[in-house]
């Protein structure tokens, strides 16, 4: 039941239907498995490894220039169902509201540290200033990196591409590199994609994500998230 209702995105109502279920009993069972998911966060969701990933190794174009780098950090949006007195907070870019989602991937596109629950109206930086302050939040191993996007900035333990240069693998089409500072964001945007592809991933397995639910509080919506990035994995 859990299942069906986050991986399709799907009422209550329907679930009990599909089920034979009474609503009650379904709503109860829901809750449970999705903190019982919750319970396995720090056992699916880990730091990665220190090890030279495997897709950098021994690969010309990422060895040794990128070989103590352990993955990439970006943010995503994710519609959020709030009260009517909130509703301005969790407004950013998006049309709709949004908890901002801030989460670190290792290059095999497995979710290694999850942030959920920001306003959609907060800036990327601020969440991840939140992220490396937390009691048990985001460690950066010492003499190791992760790529992030240009609005980030550049700081210990985390390398944006340079600006003003092409980036985005969409910009390149046939186009020849030019300088060292294209080919360094050329391969900067070929491994940093990894987390736009495991947001991507994400968000077509598992539905819920396209839609809040309202008669879901906003705590277990953002629950619901770190969930999702659990079964991911």
């Amino acid at each position: 039941m859990f299942l069906h209702t986050i991986g399709h995105n799907l009422w209550n109502r329907i679930i009990s239907a599909n089920f034979c279920r009474s609503y009650g009993t379904t709503s109860i069972y829901f809750r449970k498995a999705l903190h019982a998911i919750g319970e396995l966060r720090n056992d699916y969701i880990r730091p990665p490894s220190l090890e030279t990933p495997t897709k950098i190794a021994r690969n010309h174009r990422f060895d040794p220039y990128f070989k103590d780098y352990i993955g990439a950090i970006d943010g995503t949006h994710v519609r959020a169902g709030v009260t009517k007195d909130v509703e301005h907070a969790f407004r950013g870019r998006k049309a709709f509201t949004t908890q901002n989602v801030m989460a670190a991937v290792d290059f095999d596109l497995r979710f290694t540290y999850v942030l959920a629950g920001w306003e959609g109206s907060a800036h990327d930086v601020t969440v991840l200033a939140d992220a490396l302050t937390r009691e048990r939040g985001l460690q950066v191993p010492p003499g190791k990196f992760y790529l992030v996007d240009a609005r980030y900035g550049a700081k210990p333990g985390f390398l944006p591409p340079f600006r003003g240069v092409r980036y985005h693998l969409n910009e390149w089409g046939n186009k020849p590199v030019q300088n060292e500072m294209e080919l360094f964001n050329l391969r900067h945007s070929s491994l940093r994609v990894t987390v736009e592809r495991s947001f991507g991933s994400l968000k077509r397995r598992f539905k819920i994500l396209d839609d809040a639910k309202h008669f879901f509080s906003f705590p277990v919506q953002v629950d619901i998230v770190i969930a999702c990035c659990v079964l991911h994995n």
